[in-house]
């Protein structure tokens, strides 16, 4: 929580302004280190990536719901994608979400805490860099190349 209080500090000191993806990680590590902190329930603990992991989900498959491009509003500064890449990527990502929060429920469920910490520290971090990675080709396939040509 004070590595992500520092760092959005600096951002904001050296960039004159926090992008928003940043500032929503903030709030989340924020408001769900707090709730940890002052719970002391490791039943939270261990619920708090299932919690977060169903919000994503939520917003990434809700905003589709709603027509409404989410990936792209917190993107958009990184990557330039056609709506359609951006409708893409934000359903395969709103189902990646839910993927996460089912493993973790079984996980935490039929597993000691041990391991439940070794999964989520060795297991989701590769899943999600690897996810990312086979993402790379539609985020390809989708990009354009200059403003004029965004949909």
């Amino acid at each position: 929580m004070v590595a992500i209080g520092l760092s959005l500090t600096v951002s904001r000191m050296v960039f004159g302004k926090l992008a928003i993806m940043p500032m929503v990680t903030g709030v989340f590590v924020l408001v769900f280190g707090g709730l940890t902190l002052w719970l002391q329930d490791e039943t939270f603990i261990k619920l708090k990536p299932t919690i977060v992991n169903i919000m994503f989900a939520s917003i990434m498959l809700g905003g589709l719901y709603f027509n409404k491009l989410i990936w792209k509003i917190l993107f958009s500064d990184a990557f330039q994608l056609t709506d359609e890449g951006w409708r893409k990527l934000q359903l395969l990502w709103g189902i990646f979400f839910i993927i996460l929060a089912v493993l973790n429920e079984f996980v935490w469920r039929n597993y000691d805490t041990d391991t439940w910490v070794n999964f989520k520290v060795f297991g989701i971090m590769p899943l999600t860099f690897l996810f990312s990675l086979a993402l790379l080709p539609i985020m390809m396939r989708h990009q354009i190349s200059d403003d004029s040509e965004k949909q």
